[in-house]
């Protein structure tokens, strides 16, 4: 099987290419959530320049900090051709590695650094005195630190006050863009229409290691029942490996609190109450874990008098993967187990639609910069754009916006997205006429309604802007 081309990451392979030309070490730091391409783009940077890469262990049940020890001693004797080394302590296996880079140009690697040192509460330490007495001596070393748990490197290495000042290069990977998710599929020769590439995209979002699976031979529909409703089929465990690599013997907790999410963005106080958990401490620390993982947003609503942001936030499962397992794989995995979906046609389960909808406002909220350039709205203009909701009030009725922008020419685009494989028709109007009459403005605001589709409208919308998010595709960010 080829290989996938390198897609997209372009700026962030470009900033790790200049670092080459600086006159002293340079010390990086590569965080993203799981499968968004990390090793990839590291792959790719290697490829020209002589590298050691070492990975920690994958975090088990019986794995222990001699483990990770063993297994970093047994790929740097690998790498260095060094039979026999002890595995005692990270500070003695650090100087190895250490002497042999110490006048060369060279790219140093740890990946899945949190598991490597999760054990130890030495390992961080001591990776700082060397880098002090050692490392930081070659000015031609690149070496970048890399992981999946955001979490535990937000708080050992990028907050940490033992590696301030020392860090050169942050780079925390995302989703691909909308474009770039597309230009994935048509080098993996994907032929599918516009429909069916938001409808894999829906499900994957801008994943790289999700888009490289499907297989361009079968059709949107296909992919999808082959990858999530097959007991063997790939995405049919991957929730289980998510929460299990990312939190360990914690993942229980995370789950619930993403389950809950998964019905619709909720505020703090809501997940409190149906967690049954007090607020603050832990349950705070936990939610910053999942932001920070790259699975869910902290959404802040605003004033629109003002223009400033609010202490009212709204959190939001944001992975279009998660959510679906939730809503649709999880329900469904008994019948699954017997292969009773092996002919089901996906459209025709209940409340399909309606669940694409859901996932579509994600991608269309993962790729608003492309929104903003179709409405002609200069970045500069926009005062706040983020999902708006305002509570219902003695004076004012409750209001839910998939997508609101405020301009500082005080207009406000009132974004309503529709997911259907049908042109949408005209009582669309009516609908968002009744949300946007909800919406407290103030005096002297104006308010344009924009509909969000992928399918074209059946007859012209008095009143209402609209974009085709499928014509979108081709539009680099």
């Amino acid at each position: 099987m080829n290989k996938v081309p390198f897609v997209g990451r372009e700026h962030h392979l470009a900033k790790l290419n200049k670092l080459f030309q600086r006159k002293r070490a340079s010390l990086v730091v590569i965080r993203g959530r799981r499968r968004i391409g990390k090793s990839r783009i590291i792959d790719e940077f290697c490829n020209k320049h002589r590298s050691f890469h070492f990975t920690g262990l994958a975090p088990t049940e019986k794995t222990t900090a001699q483990n990770q020890r063993e297994e970093f001693a047994r790929q740097l004797e690998e790498s260095l051709d060094l039979p026999g080394l002890k595995a005692d302590d990270w500070g003695d296996l650090f100087s190895i590695l250490a002497k042999y880079t110490r006048k060369k140009k060279i790219v140093i690697v740890f990946d899945e650094i949190s598991w490597m040192g999760n054990l130890d509460p030495t390992f961080m330490g001591k990776l700082k005195i060397l880098w002090d007495k050692e490392f930081s001596k070659n000015p031609k070393l690149i070496f970048i630190l890399c992981g999946s748990v955001s979490s535990w490197i937000e708080k050992n290495i990028i907050s940490s006050t033992s590696f301030f000042g020392r860090i050169c290069q942050k780079i925390h990977l995302e989703e691909l863009s909308l474009h770039e998710s597309n230009l994935l599929l048509n080098s993996i020769q994907f032929r599918g229409s516009t429909l069916e590439k938001l409808m894999l995209l829906g499900i994957t979002g801008g994943v790289p290691w999700y888009l490289e699976l499907i297989d361009p031979e079968l059709s949107a529909n296909e992919n999808i029942r082959e990858l999530c409703f097959k007991k063997d089929g790939i995405l049919f465990d991957e929730f289980r490996r998510i929460f299990h690599d990312l939190f360990g013997k914690r993942s229980e907790i995370y789950q619930k609190i993403v389950r809950i999410i998964a019905d619709g963005p909720c505020e703090y106080r809501t997940i409190s109450e149906k967690l049954n958990y007090p607020s603050g401490g832990p349950l705070s620390e936990f939610l910053d874990d999942l932001v920070l993982s790259g699975y869910v947003e902290k959404d802040y609503t605003w004033s629109i008098k003002t223009g400033r942001e609010s202490t009212l936030f709204q959190y939001r499962l944001c992975d279009h993967y998660l959510r679906f397992y939730l809503k649709y794989i999880e329900p469904n995995r008994n019948q699954i187990e017997k292969n009773r979906f092996m002919e089901t046609s996906l459209s025709s389960l209940a409340g399909w639609d309606s669940m694409m909808g859901f996932q579509f406002e994600n991608l269309v909220l993962h790729n608003r910069n492309l929104i903003l350039k179709e409405l002609k709205i200069d970045y500069s203009d926009v005062k706040y754009d983020n999902p708006f909701f305002q509570r219902k009030t003695v004076k004012q009725k409750g209001c839910q916006v998939d997508y609101l922008i405020q301009t500082r020419y005080n207009t406000l685009y009132f974004c309503e997205m529709k997911f259907s494989k049908n042109p949408i028709g005209p009582s669309v109007i009516n609908e968002i006429d009744e949300k946007v009459s909800r919406l407290k403005k103030p005096k002297g605001f104006s308010c344009i309604p924009v509909l969000i589709h992928i399918n074209g409208c059946s007859s012209h919308l008095d009143g209402i802007r609209t974009v085709n998010f499928g014509d979108l595709l081709d539009t680099p960010c």
